[in-house]
């Protein structure tokens, strides 16, 4: 995913000459292209997360439109405070990507972890959240992040997800990505656990089950009509996210749910506990260790759907 954010930065800064990027001394090498082209455009921050931070709300306040790159607890957490009062509050166009998301820094043990990322930004006035699905999602994130134009996080993994979309889909912020019907059960995909929901469903439709599989990139906004449809149409509706429960896409779907007319029963959330990880390991161990794996998400809805 960061090698597609580096190459669709790279060729979206050749038609908007307001795009600059600031980096917390890391991607050096990944963004060559890009210093060689724009050498004035792009700014290394160094460990200072909470500075670069600040920085880029000055360029957008000056009328550029920044993005900043890092690793993500540290674009998010480290600098919540700069993120909440100096981009939100004044509502400014800045765009900030964290990448190493979820659990794709498994084996570097909790402070590289990001489960609670997602809660901490989309609880923000004016901040719009972006999880892309594969890396083709990721390349049309960045261009509908800048045509928007206002505060956006994009939480993306690291690098070898597979790609998905073998053709371009349809990308609208606040519009999920439908990749399959079915009836009985839909699998709502938020982030880099797209190709898992995908294994999912290819295991439970070979138990006789018919599954959907959205690719719910937007947490905020969500997909009102999206998420009524399904609701009206599926027995369960599944969310997948490497993220904890709390405050996750999961209990973003839960408080719309409250104010519409769906049933909530058929919601089953598949996320990270409250705690953190006690043992180091690659990323599908550590999504073994919280349940984020095919055979236990299998076994689990098969058994919810049981009469």
């Amino acid at each position: 995913m960061r090698n597609a954010f580096a190459k669709a930065v790279t060729e979206l800064a050749d038609r908007n000459p307001n795009l600059v990027l600031l980096a917390g001394d890391i991607g050096n090498r990944m963004f060559d292209s890009f210093k060689e082209k724009y050498p004035t455009r792009f700014y290394n921050c160094g460990v200072a997360e909470a500075g670069m931070t600040g920085i880029a709300a000055g360029l957008a306040a000056s009328g550029l439109q920044p993005i900043t790159y890092t690793i993500t607890p540290f674009n998010t957490l480290r600098c919540l405070e700069q993120i909440r009062d100096d981009i939100c509050y004044p509502d400014l166009p800045v765009i900030l990507v964290g990448t190493g998301s979820g659990l794709s820094y498994a084996s570097l043990g909790a402070t590289h972890h990001s489960m609670d990322d997602i809660a901490a930004l989309r609880i923000l006035p004016n901040m719009h959240v972006i999880c892309p699905g594969d890396p083709v999602e990721v390349e049309l994130a960045v261009g509908a992040a800048l045509d928007l134009g206002r505060p956006t996080y994009m939480r993306i993994g690291k690098k070898g997800e597979p790609v998905v979309h073998h053709q371009p889909p349809v990308f609208r912020l606040g519009k999920g990505i439908t990749l399959q019907d079915g009836t009985d059960i839909a699998l709502v995909s938020v982030g880099n656990v797209l190709p898992l929901a995908l294994e999912c469903s290819q295991v439970l439709n070979d138990k006789g089950f018919s599954t959907g599989v959205v690719s719910l990139h937007t947490v905020k906004p969500l997909d009102d009509s999206l998420l009524a449809d399904l609701f009206n149409r599926y027995r369960l509706i599944a969310v997948l996210e490497e993220h904890g429960l709390a405050g996750g896409a999961g209990s973003a779907i839960l408080e719309w749910g409250c104010t519409q007319k769906v049933d909530l029963r058929k919601l089953r959330c598949f996320a990270g506990p409250d705690r953190f990880l006690s043992a180091c390991g690659n990323q599908d161990q550590a999504r073994a260790a919280i349940g984020l794996d095919v055979a236990t998400i299998v076994q689990k809805l098969v058994q919810e759907s049981m009469p």
